[in-house]
């Protein structure tokens, strides 16, 4: 159990038991494991050691977090994590997960992936904008290719000085071509005479 492959070994052999199963010694072992991780993760680096590498050079704590990574343990602490029936573990876990994070700023991580996918993100971008570019030319050249109609909406007009029912200003419909042609009677159906009143 002194490596972490050993410690990852004793955990995947435990954690895959049914609950209820689990024996007293197995909790106890698997809560034992996990302190070891959390106190291992806890030491405070050492500024000298720190100063003696290189620069760029991983430190103990990224070194440790490797070989976590290496033995697979990482995975074991996001099954304890997501797992409904090892909710106990839920706070050492954390603790781990905090520890681990430790050394970074929130910055730093967020900034971490974003060499290569902030260059597909503006390559993306640039291409969906030729495509609109190209899009919006397309839509000019077709509305200028476009018969020009004439609308048959002709406007509105308020003729002043003739008035309608109820003392208001007459409202016009029709185009001002029509206009000299106006009656009050224009839209009205005429009425019908019968034939034997009809002048002769």
């Amino acid at each position: 159990l002194g490596t972490p492959t050993g410690l990852w070994g004793a955990l995947r052999a435990l954690s895959p038991q049914d609950w209820e199963q689990r024996q007293e010694e197995d909790t106890l072992l698997i809560e034992r494991i996990l302190l070891l991780v959390r106190n291992v993760l806890h030491v405070p680096p050492d500024p000298t050691e720190e100063q003696q590498g290189v620069d760029g050079d991983a430190s103990v704590h990224d070194r440790v977090l490797w070989a976590l990574h290496i033995s697979g343990m990482d995975d074991l602490l996001k099954f304890l994590a997501s797992a409904q029936v090892e909710q106990q573990w839920a706070l050492h876990v954390l603790e781990i997960i905090s520890l681990m994070f430790r050394d970074q700023s929130p910055e730093e991580l967020a900034a971490l992936g974003q060499g290569t996918a902030g260059a597909e993100h503006g390559e993306d971008t640039r291409e969906l904008e030729t495509l609109r570019q190209r899009e919006l030319a397309e839509k000019r050249a077709r509305a200028l290719q476009r018969p020009s109609r004439h609308s048959r909406f002709g406007g509105s007009y308020v003729l002043q000085g003739l008035k309608s029912i109820g003392d208001r200003d007459v409202v016009f419909h029709k185009g001002l071509h029509n206009l000299k042609s106006y009656t009050h009677d224009l839209g009205k159906e005429p009425r019908r005479v019968p034939r034997h009143r009809q002048a002769a």
